[in-house]
């Protein structure tokens, strides 16, 4: 088999970038997941082996939960200046 130099052939990144994009925004359309955001949640990617035990938003919540019960609670001391 013959080996190629990955690097040969490739242009730099910026071949490929113009200067300056001009958009028709007379084409664009609302976003239609506006109204789906709730300013009070967060979306956090999760890692595949946890999703196969946590399936749900709710499973997660529960066990996060539960969690924060056990969990100590710390004090906060403010620092004098």
């Amino acid at each position: 088999m013959k080996k190629t130099n990955p690097t040969k052939g490739r242009q730099s990144p910026d071949a490929d970038m113009r200067r300056e994009y001009r958009f028709d925004y007379k084409q664009s359309r609302p976003n239609r997941f506006t109204g789906r955001i709730d300013r009070g949640q967060l979306v956090v990617l999760i890692d595949a082996d946890v999703s196969e035990v946590f399936s749900t938003a709710e499973s997660v919540n529960t066990a996060l939960r539960a969690l924060i019960t056990a969990m100590p609670r710390v004090t906060k001391t403010r620092k004098r200046a």
